[in-house]
Formats: structure tokens, sequence, C-alpha cells
């Protein structure tokens, strides 16, 4: 047997191998791509930050052409998808999506570097996006933070937005949680859009496959288990199925305004509509709740496929979003 070749300890394929060395081979990650002072297509500049050096917390940052000279405009802080376990706010898809993002809603977007599993397995990635968005907000604070120029000049902190797509999506859901129930240093988060939101479960729902052997096999129930192997409850943990019996009240989810978006064909496409009722029948006291549904699409399509006009389309309405 060749010496050299790495002993697979588990696989969740086609997005992730681990070997019991402890090295990880990501195999659907969008290539690295620098920050740019003024992307060709959308004008939008860009450039990657420092939101903590301990714990290690990082970011791109991007900036509409002529904010600078215009009143102050709203602030995104983004999370992206990946399972929690591959992708990275400096990767192309993202760099492309949040340009186009930042262009259309005339808005200055923060996509925060959050650390990965399996080395760094949940709740760490919670907490680092915490962490960043407890930064951000304490820009807008008199004595506080000037570390950051574009926010600290340029952003309006009434029109806060948190969002993200996927496990980005969860992540934003649970940072909502938090904020509602700890504050964020006096700033209130006016909105938030969840795109595709991964949110499971034990108990299928909808046009879920029923057989629990098959479930078990499914990405949606691997990817967790790889990602937080300690978590509490297991599947059904709140941070993914936000709807279990005994978890937070949605009612306390921390922003006035919600968009919640789902394709079709999505494998978890029945989680996001469960969620957008949960949250109708909880008290919830926010001004606007809306749930849009893509027709003929799947997973993440705006990203993967970037180019499409039914993802140009789905960039249009979450920009519209954000006032």
């Amino acid at each position: 047997m060749d010496s050299n070749v790495k002993e697979l300890a588990t696989e969740v394929l086609p997005y992730i191998r681990v070997y019991k060395d402890g090295s990880v081979d990501r195999l659907v990650d969008s290539p690295i791509v620098p920050p740019s002072n003024e992307d060709p297509e959308t004008g939008v500049s860009s450039k990657d930050i420092v939101v903590s050096k301990s714990p290690p917390i990082s970011a791109r940052i991007y900036l509409p052409k002529h904010v600078e000279q215009s009143p102050k405009v709203p602030l995104l802080v983004y999370f992206h998808g990946g399972g929690f376990c591959f992708e990275s706010a400096f990767s192309f898809v993202e760099t492309k999506y949040m340009n186009r993002l930042a262009k259309q809603a005339n808005a200055v977007v923060i996509s925060i570097e959050y650390r990965l599993a399996p080395e760094h397995p949940l709740p760490i990635g919670y907490e680092d996006c915490w962490t960043g968005l407890q930064w951000v907000a304490s820009h807008s604070i008199d004595g506080g933070l000037k570390d950051e120029p574009w926010l600290s000049t340029c952003v309006d902190f009434d029109r806060l937005y948190v969002g993200g797509d996927s496990a980005g999506a969860n992540l934003a859901h649970n940072i909502l949680l938090r904020a509602g129930a700890e504050g964020l240093n006096g700033v209130k988060i006016k909105g938030a859009f969840l795109t595709h939101p991964y949110f499971w479960g034990s108990k299928p729902i909808g046009s879920e496959i029923k057989n629990n052997e098959e479930r078990e096999k499914l990405a949606t129930y691997m990817i967790w288990h790889l990602v937080y192997p300690e978590a509490p409850g297991g599947i059904d943990n709140p941070m993914l199925n936000p709807v279990v019996e005994g978890g937070p009240s949605l009612a306390g989810l921390g922003c006035s305004r919600l968009l919640i978006t789902v394709a079709e064909k999505d494998f978890v496409r029945d989680r996001g509509v469960s969620y957008y009722h949960a949250v109708k029948k909880s008290g919830w006291k926010g001004e606007l709740m809306e749930l849009v549904e893509i027709e003929g699409e799947d997973h993440a399509f705006h990203i993967l496929a970037h180019e499409s006009e039914t993802s140009m389309k789905l960039i249009q309405k979450l920009a519209s979003f954000i006032v």
C-alpha cells in the first residue's frame, strides 16, 4: 500500500472529503479572487479588511460608485453559503454576486469571512459572524470604532440589513435571534433576507424523502453532523431546525422587515416555506414579511448560474428590499 495515500475519514459528496490526518479537500469551491478598485461590470470598489485578529476574522467590503459624494446609504452585512464548510467571502462567485447587489441596492456591503468546519466546528462560525456584526455596529457609536472609513462615513446605521444564502441564511436567522435577545450596541437591524435557507429536521415535511435510512444519507443530514458533531439535539438542534418544539420563539427575531426566498426545485424549499409560516404564527411584531418562490430553479441558482436572466431578477428583488 502506498504510504503517501491519505486515509479517508468521511466524505459528503460532491462537496467535501475529510482525511484521518485532519486535512480536508473542498471539492466545489469557487476560485479565490482579489478585491478591485473598480469592478469593470458594476463600478463597485472593494477591499479586504481585518475584523478581528483574535479570533481571526476578516471580510470583504464593497462601496458603490459615487457613494462618498452622496447622502449616507444602507448597509448589508452578508454571510456566504457553503454548508458551513466550504466557499469563501473572497471567492469569484461571491464577489460577483456582492458587486451586483451593492450596485443595484446602492448600499455598502460587507461579507464576513467566518472560519469553516470541520477544522473549526460549529458553533464557531456563529460566533465569528456575531463578532463581525458587533464590530460593524460599533462604527455607529460616538466615540466607538472608526477602523473602517467606508462604514463610519458612508453608512446610515438606521438602515442596517443582514442576509445570506443557504448556510449563510441559517447564520442570518440565528444572528437575528441573538440580536433580538441581546441587542446590538444600540443599533437596530432594519431588515433581513434569507435566500434558500439551510434548515432541516428529523421529521420529513412536504415533498421530502420519508424513509429514515435514505434521509440519513442526504447531504442536508450528513453536512450538519460533520460541521457540528456535538450539537445538542443533533439534527433537531434549533439552530438547524428553527421550528422544533422547545426552540426559541421566532417572535424574538430582531428585525422589522423579513424576506424569505425559496426555489421550486430546491431540496430545502419546504423548510423555507415552513419557516415563513412559523414566523407568521409566532407573534413576531415586524412591519413586513414576504415569501418569494422562484419557479423552475434549484438551490443557490442566483450564485451558481449567475449570468441567467432569472438570477438577475432575483438579485434585483433582493436589492429592492434594501431601502
